[in-house]
């Protein structure tokens, strides 16, 4: 899957999105600054992008956080080493795709969760197309009509969060589309982070020979409008109540 490696190379790759929508996510999840006395939990927490936005509004002490990637921190969301009721708050930014049991792992945040207690998730809108990783499947795809891309994952179209919080019970639950936009100086800078072998994205690229890869690179330099370039991605998020 292309998670097993330094922090600094997820970050790199999706931090600089992920950074930015972290307050939209906290937002969604009702997490105001100040309230210390919360419980939140942040499944899936890669480098830290969230946990670092709840430390912000709560405090450390109120924030724990899980993720299978041993370079980001132990963990796992199919199993969290946590009681029932441990939680005021469950959050899971960017992994619900990627967990092997998506309704176990929602689940999982859950039973982790209070009664009247919340769970929210995101994901890119990888189906849509306006994912920020959406440039770099089109023109593979153009090249490579076998490069499935991402757009297959659970969550990556409008509906699917809201249905999969259903699915494990959670009530009032809510969808909405959360937005953000970073803005990339140079060609190269937008680029260079998907030679690091992040993700599906990045094992791809990584696995294209040197002429195939140069091939797409510069196909990409083409399609994108001239630098500086601001790309605007959106994710789906889903709220629900325990």
């Amino acid at each position: 899957m292309g998670f097993v490696v330094p922090a600094e190379a997820y970050d790199r790759f999706m931090g600089r999105y992920s950074v930015r929508l972290s307050p939209l996510l906290a937002d969604l999840a009702g997490i105001e600054p100040g309230e210390h006395e919360m419980r939140i939990i942040d499944v899936g927490c890669g480098p830290g992008a969230l946990t670092a936005e709840l430390d912000e509004r709560v405090g450390s002490a109120s924030v724990s956080a899980v993720d299978p990637s041993e370079p980001f921190v132990a963990g796992d969301a199919l199993r969290l080493p946590f009681a029932d009721d441990s939680f005021d708050a469950a959050l899971a930014q960017l992994v619900v795709q990627f967990m092997t049991d998506p309704a176990a792992g929602v689940g999982e945040m859950k039973r982790v969760t209070r009664a009247g207690g919340v769970v929210v998730a995101c994901v890119w809108d990888h189906a849509g197309g306006k994912g920020p990783l959406s440039p770099l499947w089109d023109a593979a795809r153009e090249l490579d009509p076998s490069a499935t891309g991402e757009a297959h994952q659970i969550g990556t179209r409008g509906g699917d969060l809201a249905a999969l919080f259903r699915s494990v019970g959670l009530r009032d639950v809510e969808e909405t589309a959360l937005s953000v936009s970073v803005e990339h100086p140079t060609f190269d800078e937008w680029w260079e982070p998907f030679t690091l072998g992040v993700g599906p994205a990045g094992v791809y690229v990584a696995g294209l020979d040197t002429a195939t890869r140069e091939h797409l690179r510069e196909r990409l330099r083409a399609a994108l409008p001239a630098p500086p370039f601001t790309i605007t991605a959106s994710a789906w998020a889903a709220r629900g109540t325990v």
